[in-house]
């Protein structure tokens, strides 16, 4: 049974879908402004192995992952420029083609990942209906308020009736502690209060025309008992804004369209926890009266000496820069599975620090996965199994049941390459139904699962096929130069491959070669 840690019970709990055989799993995608990087691939990698592991235990998985083109201001606050449009400004462009130009990039370096598509990617400013009507259900529900045209979260009285910070563990308490109020500076009640709505400054390009209908309490002209407490009613009010909606109420807006108002999963990185999550939550409560998510899960952070990747630490390097080599912390190109597969090497919960010696570690690990997938096709079956196979299967499925134990089914799948090997260089032997479930599980847990293109070398692309192309070629005269006892030119070709840094291998079907 897949177990996995909710980060709202901050329990590992037996996975359980709302309607049996059907998964509804929501994602935090990338604000489309710049060119992914590291900090990018982790999310998408982790819910694509989620999503892949779902598939493979036979639930029809309906998987939600969101553009986020609108309303996501710089610092990730309530004021301030909005992110694509200041790239715009900056460009000289449209925002949205901004939008399309990094959205196009965005989707070629998740194929290059091995990331599969999402079933739905909507985005921000396509459903700016839908999220004028759920700031509209807040308001009915009087946990928000109008202030100076735009609407806010009163989060003070959200938190009398419901438990504002349950998922970050944060108390209102604290969060008035650690909050700086601006002493009338600023249209919000509190400091603590987000924007559901902003209305929009003159020069502001992302804006729509919204309608708002809210209450407020006034004094009754009856004739009242007790002066000292007037009967009151409430007053109706209409107020047309242009504006954009907040960065929190798209995820809300969008999660519950495609989802329904109850879904199992919603997933995304450690940092959107507070205040991003959270007041998803208070949205969603406020709006409906009950909680949407049954299962919140949180990749931790890929980081460099210790800090947080990110592009508001400028320290991030892009996914183009690490294909390429174009960085001065890379010492070299690593191609997209190398990524894949340091990402994979650790457990999602647990933090990853970046290091260009720690990529040229996993691109060897990649290596010599790559290499025993290659020589696990070549085995030939013989009468009877003499090398260790048996529970493998268990072993990989075992681990990705325990919170998805990547790191457990890489070792287990390690630990049949003594197997492979020894069957390969003759020592041993293999029955066909053993190879035939050795394939299988391979194929399964390691290309299916894990999404790793084992079938390739380096980073794929056609200067590298050239250059395996032109090893291959030399390294078959050198095999005829032996079969035909030449060999000056044989040790000649094999000694100055050596020198430039090659290992070769020879076999009894030819030779085998590694950098």
């Amino acid at each position: 049974m897949l177990e996995i840690y909710n980060s709202l019970t901050r329990f590992k709990e037996t996975f359980k879908p709302l309607h049996e055989g059907h998964v509804g799993m929501y994602v935090c995608g990338p604000t489309v402004y710049g060119d992914a990087h590291l900090g990018h691939a982790r999310p998408a990698i982790t819910f694509d192995l989620l999503y892949r592991y779902l598939q493979y235990l036979g639930y029809k998985v309906r998987y939600v992952r969101n553009i986020t083109d609108v309303g996501h201001l710089e610092h990730d606050a309530d004021e301030g420029e909005d992110k694509i449009a200041k790239k715009a400004r900056l460009e000289q462009l449209e925002p949205m083609e901004v939008v399309q130009f990094y959205t196009n990039r965005y989707h070629r370096d998740m194929a290059a990942l091995n990331v599969l598509p999402p079933s739905i990617e909507p985005h921000a400013s396509g459903h700016i209906i839908e999220q004028i009507a759920f700031v509209q259900k807040i308001l009915d529900k009087g946990y928000a308020y109008v202030s100076n045209g735009s609407v806010y979260m009163d989060v003070e009285k959200y938190a009398k009736d419901y438990h504002y910070g349950k998922l970050s563990g944060r108390n209102l308490n604290d969060i008035v502690t650690d909050t700086r109020e601006l002493d009338g500076q600023s249209e919000k009640k509190h400091s603590y209060d987000f924007a559901l709505w902003k209305k929009a400054s003159p020069e502001h390009i992302m804006k729509w025309k919204a309608v708002f209908h809210y209450y407020e309490n006034v004094p009754s002209d009856n004739n009242s008992t007790d002066l000292n407490k007037p009967s009151k009613q409430r007053k109706r009010h209409q107020i047309t804004s242009e504006g954009f909606p907040g960065w929190h109420m798209e995820c809300s807006t969008m999660g519950t369209k495609y989802l329904g108002e109850r879904f199992d999963i919603h997933g995304g990185g450690l940092d959107l926890i507070f205040p991003h999550h959270e007041a998803e939550i208070a949205q969603s409560c406020a709006a409906l009266g009950h909680e949407t998510v049954h299962y919140w899960m949180h990749n931790n952070m890929i980081t460099i000496a210790g800090k947080k990747m990110g592009k508001s630490y400028n320290n991030f390097i892009t996914l183009e820069q690490f294909f390429k080599g174009e960085h001065p912390l890379l010492s070299k190109p690593f191609g997209p599975m190398v990524i894949r597969f340091f990402i994979l090497q650790a457990h999602y919960r647990s933090t990853v620090d970046f290091s260009s010696e720690a990529l040229e570690a996993a691109e060897k690990g990649l290596q010599r996965m790559q290499e025993a997938y290659a020589r696990l096709q070549k085995l030939q079956a013989g009468k009877e199994t003499t090398v260790e196979v048996a529970g493998l299967r268990q072993r990989c499925q075992e681990s990705m049941d325990d919170d998805l134990n990547t790191p457990f089914v890489i070792a287990a799948l390690f630990d049949s390459t003594r197997a492979i090997n020894t069957v390969f260089d003759g020592k041993g032997t293999i029955s066909e139904s053993d190879l035939k479930e050795l394939r299988e599980v391979w194929k399964t847990f390691a290309i299916d699962i894990l999404g790793l293109r084992l079938e390739e070398q380096g980073s794929g692309d056609e200067k590298m096929k050239a250059f395996h192309g032109a090893i291959d070629l030399l390294l078959g005269i050198r095999l005829q130069a032996k079969q035909n006892k030449d060999w000056p030119t044989s040790d000649k070709i094999r000694n100055e491959l050596t020198a430039l840094g090659f290992q070769i291998k020879d076999t009894k079907d030819g030779f085998e070669w590694s950098i």
